[in-house]
């Protein structure tokens, strides 16, 4: 019974950990972006901890952080006024909560699921490529649904006020694919260097 409840507790400290440092990271994302918001560029490291917590805790966890991702995404937008989101968000709060919400969350709870199934598959063997396969996926996740969200519920908008009667899903396109580029990137490169290394120091406290 100790030993259950001291690992509930200690998921519990890492998961405060990691949100801990979603708050972090996404300020520093807004701060690095900050001069390009107004055209809708906006760099996010935020999916790091999110993609470690889901791998490390779980896909439950990992829709968490998720959620505290997407909460920090709507507040910051709310305070942005100029930005591209604001004007999106003043058009149709409702339609663009659950759109930056959504796509947070299943980006968590996705890459989750599929470290997990991959996990399952390859029973227990080729940590490394599992870990990128399932990191990679977070990005993808995230970039797609709030794209399908812009094109289902905000493409009216989009075409009057920037795409200037371009395309809108070419306009998107060609307007996020350096936001996917770098988180996708980022997640590839970092996480699974981040997932060993904390695994390695779990095992160690362990013995």
């Amino acid at each position: 019974m100790s030993t259950t409840r001291n690992q509930k507790i200690i998921r519990m400290v890492e998961l405060a950990m990691l949100i801990a440092l979603i708050f972090v990271m996404q300020y520093l994302g807004t701060l690095a972006s900050t001069p390009l918001r107004t055209i809708g560029i906006e760099f996010s490291f935020v999916l790091i901890p999110i993609v470690v917590g889901a791998f490390l805790l779980g896909p439950v966890e990992g829709a968490i952080l998720g959620l505290v991702f997407g909460a920090m995404t709507v507040v910051l937008t709310v305070i942005a006024p100029g930005t591209m989101t604001y004007i999106l968000f003043t058009e149709r709060p409702v339609l663009y909560v659950i759109v930056a919400m959504v796509k947070a969350i299943a980006a968590g709870l996705g890459s989750g699921l599929i470290y997990k199934g991959l996990d399952k598959l390859m029973k227990g063997k080729a940590v490394y490529l599992r870990t990128v396969l399932a990191a990679a996926t977070a990005p993808i996740i995230n970039t797609g649904i709030f794209l399908l969200g812009m094109v289902c519920f905000f493409s009216d908008v989009i075409a009057e006020k920037w795409a200037g009667g371009a395309n809108i899903f070419l306009f998107l396109v060609g307007l996020i694919w350096i936001n996917f580029i770098i988180e996708f990137g980022i997640n590839v490169i970092l996480s699974p260097a981040i997932v060993r290394i904390v695994d390695a120091v779990k095992k160690k406290a362990i013995k």
